[in-house]
């Protein structure tokens, strides 16, 4: 899941390669989900000066059509919500974030072996005060993936979304991938909720049917709109920053999963950007500890 920025993930986080994971779709008809996360950074430096924290949380629903045939549509919506906490008045620049967005998820087969996944998406980032509408930003996440094997599936994919306050697109490459590298190591992209960059990489060891162990990293960047007041008034903030996480995992049945993570965030750079779009400033901030939970449940 820092975008949650967090990516945090990690564990279980994502974009999200799927909406719902394979094994659901492979039941025809409406599958429905719910998952989430909570998360939280511990205290680290700033270059600015001072230290900060960071609580986050994200909740998605998601229902999914299983048309037959490999194919299927659904729509997802998620709400979250980012509290910031810096220990200097003269050096925060933002606190409260919130974070929504809907997104229509399509896969369908080409040929025996090939799926195309794609998935638009509109996103709200703003803080606490300033107008929604302000913060929104649209795009797509798209993929296509074959099956190798019946141990391997891997293909490319990307992501191309609008910037706040900057008439380019933010274009990102992704691996789609789900290798089961023998009966215990599988190497993935895993689904989740609240990631930005896509959906990053889970090397996951099956300690028994039900409980795992998983590795998993991403980029993770965020852009919001500020409100009118603070040290940027209705300027663009960002947070970004490279998640990697331990997690351990408890699937009592294929419906229900929970994960608990603990690791740490690295090259994190936070930047202030004014409503022109001028850079005001940037600094960075040392590895933070970072620890959550996550959920899912489908039915």
């Amino acid at each position: 899941m820092k975008s949650f920025a967090i990516a945090c993930s990690l564990a279980a986080i994502g974009l999200s390669l799927s909406a719902v994971p394979s094994a659901a779709q492979q039941r025809s008809g409406w599958v429905y989900q719910i998952d989430g996360l909570a998360a939280y950074q511990g205290n680290t430096d700033l270059s600015g000066g001072g230290e900060f924290s960071a609580s986050r949380a994200f909740l998605r629903a998601t229902a999914l059509n299983n048309l037959g045939g490999g194919t299927s549509v659904g729509l997802s919506a998620s709400v979250g919500r980012f509290d910031y906490d810096f220990s200097q008045a003269d050096n925060q620049p933002w606190r409260d974030i919130r974070d929504i967005r809907v997104s229509v998820p399509v896969r369908f087969r080409v040929g025996n072996k090939a799926s195309v996944f794609v998935s638009p998406q509109v996103r709200w980032d703003y803080q606490s005060g300033a107008k929604a509408s302000d913060g929104r930003t649209y795009g797509v996440f798209a993929g296509i993936a074959w099956q190798v094997s019946e141990s391997l599936t891997i293909g490319p994919a990307f992501g191309a979304f609008s910037q706040l306050e900057d008439d380019s697109t933010d274009f990102f490459p992704a691996l789609l991938v789900d290798w089961d590298i023998n009966d215990r190591w599988n190497l993935n992209t895993g689904s989740g909720v609240g990631a930005t960059q896509g959906p990053g990489l889970t090397l996951n060891y099956a300690l028994s049917d039900t409980m795992t162990l998983g590795l998993s990293a991403r980029s993770e960047r965020i852009r919001f709109r500020l409100d009118g007041d603070g040290l940027a008034p209705n300027g663009v903030g960002e947070d970004k920053s490279i998640p990697v996480v331990v997690s351990f995992g408890y699937n009592p049945n294929p419906g229900v999963s929970l994960n608990v993570f603990a690791g740490a965030e690295f090259d994190g750079r936070l930047t202030l950007d004014d409503a022109n779009g001028a850079e005001l400033s940037r600094q960075s901030y040392e590895t933070a500890p970072l620890i959550g939970v996550a959920f899912r449940a489908r039915f």
